[in-house]
């Protein structure tokens, strides 16, 4: 479980890096949730 949380920290972070820090990492973190759980 702490797994896929630090997984998708990580996940957040590249999208945080790819987009400069412009992205909303609660948001971005909902929509990773949402694609990896379908």
């Amino acid at each position: 479980r702490s797994g896929k949380k630090q997984a998708l920290k990580f996940l957040v972070g590249q999208v945080m890096k790819e987009t400069k820090g412009k992205a909303n990492p609660q948001l971005v973190n909902d929509i990773l949730l949402k694609k990896l759980s379908e």
